[in-house]
């Protein structure tokens, strides 16, 4: 499918160590699914076991008024959440270029339970910006809003609920000024919580405001107060414009560090930065790597991606970057890899320009005998005419042992299990007989219990990846497939299974 371009001469974008005692499960919450890969460290785990892929049970739209570029799909739709109790959260775009809501509707039958709509407006954008909401661990829902801030909706479950705004550099301020702060001031990323209610996310300042803004990352405190600090502050580097779009911050297990993404592009691009890990209460610098490709130049950072910081349960911090020179990787871009104070390089993975990795425990994967305690589930595309073969697959990787790349002769991480896509790409396989539908996954769901991972496929249909047999040994279809940007996909707390495919989310289950 067509796909934007990072410089007029280069080919565009295709689409779509040991665990510590710590248990990572405990840091999360009990059932549900709170936000961007389910917990603050993005591992897109399920606590619970998903349904058999029987039937669609409901489906709603998380578009009401889709724009095609012809055959393709350019928007990162926001998570989808669920309670506790089952009730799912989503935003919903309304308008032609904008306008959203966000309802809750029951998990069971999708019956709308609540409506709360937001003034949010988008950032300037190439590709449609992800809106990202998420739960606290109070059961409130916070949402983007205009002005860089937010709405915090108090009960996710109940009819009616209170949704007060809340404005990281000062309600007053944004009250007495609003029109100045709605045209200058946007919330560019998912928001995150952490496990004491505090959010994080990123900002972007397009023009003067009267506290002085720029833009970078803001932190609401659970008890209301906002504090925020510059991307060039805050990597000490004045080059450094803002935090990437949809890059959902991150935490690390007890909460004393946030880890985000920054680049040097003033709005939307594909710029170069750091990631950055920062005290989580003060936003103080606490360590910092320049992103940089294998082959020893920055490595790029598009704003039209969705890659996340993830941390792993020994603290690792893995983040998806594109390659550069572009394309001597085929476009895969890769999965960079940190200890978790970023003092170096690990390992790292040959698939990661839009992908945030999911969390494996190598307990279920019976084939496994080597010596992590986890692994990590990536997209693991090879795209078509940009020097692949279309023979896109999933892939678990072992982030501490080591393969050669065949691509590039680059150390990666070695390949535990991959699988390809089954539907064939009539696009390619007239040159390439082998070439397959994409897989449109930003985040895939872990399921434990099931020994299984949920992929969603370009092709309109969402499968069961079995870890023991290595097979798709379920799928249902969605739709009739459509090109787009990357979805996520989620388990509800009894189990349902949520995919988005061509604007519309789908709740699977036996």
């Amino acid at each position: 499918m067509s796909s934007p371009r990072i410089l007029p001469l280069l080919v565009g974008l295709s689409l779509c160590g040991p665990i510590l005692a710590q248990d990572p499960i405990r840091t999360r919450p009990p059932k549900g699914w709170s936000g961007f890969g389910n917990d603050p460290q993005h591992a897109t785990q399920s606590l619970v076991a998903g349904q058999p892929l029987d039937q669609i049970h409901w489906w709603a739209p998380v578009d009401e008024q889709p724009q095609y570029s012809g055959s393709a799909l350019l928007y990162h739709y926001g998570s989808p959440l669920s309670t506790r109790h089952s009730t799912i959260v989503f935003p919903v775009k309304t308008g032609v270029s904008g306008d959203f809501e966000v309802q809750g509707r029951r998990g069971s039958d999708g019956t709308l339970l609540w409506t709360t709509s937001t003034d949010y407006i988008w950032p300037p954008y190439n590709w449609g910006p992800s809106v990202g909401c998420t739960l606290t661990p109070g059961n409130q829902v916070a949402l983007p809003a205009a002005g860089g801030t937010i709405l915090l909706r108090s009960d996710a479950d109940a009819a009616v609920a209170s949704a007060p705004r809340l404005a990281f550099f000062g309600l007053a301020s944004y009250l007495a000024n609003q029109a100045t702060y709605d045209a200058n001031v946007f919330i560019d990323t998912p928001i995150t919580s952490d496990a004491a209610g505090n959010l994080y996310f990123g900002f972007l300042v397009t023009g003067a405001t009267p506290t002085g803004l720029v833009s970078g990352l803001a932190r609401i405190a659970a008890n209301g107060t906002g504090s925020w600090v510059s991307a060039a502050t805050a990597s000490g580097d004045g080059s450094m414009q803002k935090v990437t779009y949809n890059c959902a911050p991150a935490l690390s297990h007890g909460g004393a560090s946030v880890y985000v993404v920054v680049n040097d592009q003033a709005t939307t691009g594909f710029g170069f930065g750091y990631l950055l890990r920062l005290n989580s209460s003060t936003l103080a610098l606490q360590s910092k790597v320049r992103l940089q490709d294998p082959s020893g130049f920055d490595a790029y950072l598009p704003d039209d991606g969705t890659a996340s910081p993830c941390v792993g349960p020994d603290g690792d911090v893995y983040i998806g970057v594109l390659e550069n020179p572009f394309p001597w990787n085929n476009d895969r871009g890769w999965m960079l890899h940190f200890d978790g104070a970023l003092s170096g390089s690990e390992l790292p993975g040959a698939f990661g320009w839009d992908c945030t990795p999911a969390v494996v425990p190598a307990s279920v994967v019976p084939s496994y005998s080597g010596p992590s305690g986890y692994l990590l589930l990536t997209k693991y595309n090879n795209y078509a005419g940009i020097g692949g073969d279309g023979v896109n697959k999933v892939a678990v990787l072992d982030p501490n042992t080591a393969m050669m790349d065949p691509v590039t002769c680059v150390n990666v991480m070695d390949e535990v299990l991959t699988i390809a896509g089954v539907t064939p790409d009539p696009s390619w396989t007239g040159t390439y007989p082998n070439a397959v539908r994409e897989w449109c996954i930003n985040t895939a769901v872990v399921d434990p219990l099931r020994r299984s991972a949920l992929v969603n496929s370009e092709d309109g249909a969402l499968y069961r990846w079995d870890f023991v047999t290595n097979t798709f040994s379920q799928s249902i279809v969605l739709t009739a497939g459509i090109g787009e940007a990357y979805t996520p996909t989620m388990i509800a707390s009894d189990g349902t299974v949520f995919a988005i495919n061509d604007a519309t989310l789908f709740a699977v289950g036996r």
